[in-house]
């Protein structure tokens, strides 16, 4: 689409938004509030593009008789060259997930209770970044470790209406993180490498993913708890394989077995959109294999070095200390990092 199409769908969004009756689909109202704000930026360094342009081609028309417009006209040139290079980025075509939610999984790997306490410090940081940006948590199954670690954690994050997509942002978060640190379980105070998978998906919703009931075998099971004991004495948790494709999704946390497999339902077909997206785009399919495949160390995209306060992703180079902020939710300027080089990877592409 070019610039007057945007424009033009932009003022028809703005339109339909006004009127009340488009706010008793809430999900439609939803959709609309991203895309208006997905286009904003575009429209309006649109219109200030067109000002500057019509206010120079005015100034140097007056400096044939005044000089000092010429001055004018030469600033104007400039400020015309920083729209253009904003507008040329805005441009880019975005990842049609960007204006999604995301499902997002913590998996403890190598490194026994320690890595399993790592995971839970991942699954905090991601809560606290999730609160900084005013986006909704849920956890929808988690299974504890002795230490009151995770071994898996699974959540789903959701933005603001009318607020940029949270897969805008996380996606990125996908693969094995590191940590080099003395664990709690360690007496001799040694430095200690453990490893924990994080996993991320855009959440589908149910008009996306069909689902034929007959390719699923569902299982249910007692929840249990840290050292595996049963928490419960009802067969509440589910486990829902999809045949078709072996991937399987397990619930536990709900009292119900309905709940838990409706969440289980939830996991299932985020996975699936995110599957049969990889199918359709080789770019997806090569970016997915950056995730999560084995939760092995040295298939690292960052490295959280407690010693050093360092903070380190190995895709892009990018390094800091101030690792304890990031563990408090600080990531905007890591995830920063992750976005610019994708739009620099783009803008190459693109020429």
């Amino acid at each position: 689409m070019n610039l007057d199409d945007l424009t033009s769908e932009f003022a028809d969004i703005e339109k339909r938004l006004a009127d009340p009756a488009v706010h008793t689909d809430q999900a439609e109202a939803r959709r609309l509030g991203k895309r208006y704000a997905e286009l904003r930026p575009i429209v309006e360094v649109g219109r200030e593009l067109r000002a500057a342009r019509d206010d120079a081609a005015a100034a140097r028309e007056l400096a044939a008789e005044d000089p000092a417009f010429g001055d004018e006209a030469a600033d104007l040139d400039k400020r015309i060259g920083e729209l253009e290079e904003t507008l040329r980025r805005l441009l880019v075509p975005r990842d049609p997930s960007d204006g999604k939610d995301v499902i997002l999984e913590v998996k403890a790997g190598e490194g026994g209770e320690e890595s399993a306490l790592f995971a839970g410090d991942l699954l905090r940081m991601y809560l606290r970044y999730a609160e900084r940006a005013g986006w909704k948590t849920e956890v929808i199954d988690a299974q504890h470790s002795d230490l009151g670690g995770y071994k898996d954690v699974t959540v789903a994050v959701k933005s603001r209406p009318s607020a940029e997509g949270v897969w805008a942002r996380l996606k990125y978060e996908g693969g094995v993180h590191r940590v080099q640190r003395v664990p709690a379980t360690e007496s001799q105070g040694r430095i200690h490498t453990s490893a924990a998978g994080v996993f991320v998906v855009p959440e589908a919703e149910d008009v996306e993913v069909q689902i034929d009931q007959n390719d699923l075998r569902v299982d249910v099971f007692r929840s249990s708890g840290p050292g595996g004991q049963s928490v419960n004495t009802t067969d509440s948790a589910v486990r829902i394989t999809h045949l078709p494709t072996n991937i399987v999704v397990s619930c536990q946390n709900e009292k119900s077995q309905l709940q838990n497999k409706e969440q289980a339902m939830r996991i299932l077909r985020a996975r699936l959109l995110a599957a049969a997206r990889e199918q359709a785009d080789a770019a997806a399919a090569a970016e997915r294999k950056n995730q999560v495949r084995t939760v092995d160390r040295s298939e690292r995209v960052r490295t959280y070095n407690y010693p050093e306060n360092r903070i380190s992703d190995h895709r892009v180079g990018y390094k800091a200390y101030n690792l304890d902020q990031v563990l408090d939710g600080d990531l905007d300027n890591v995830i920063q990092a992750l976005v610019d080089a994708d739009m620099e990877h783009k803008l190459a592409q693109a020429t």
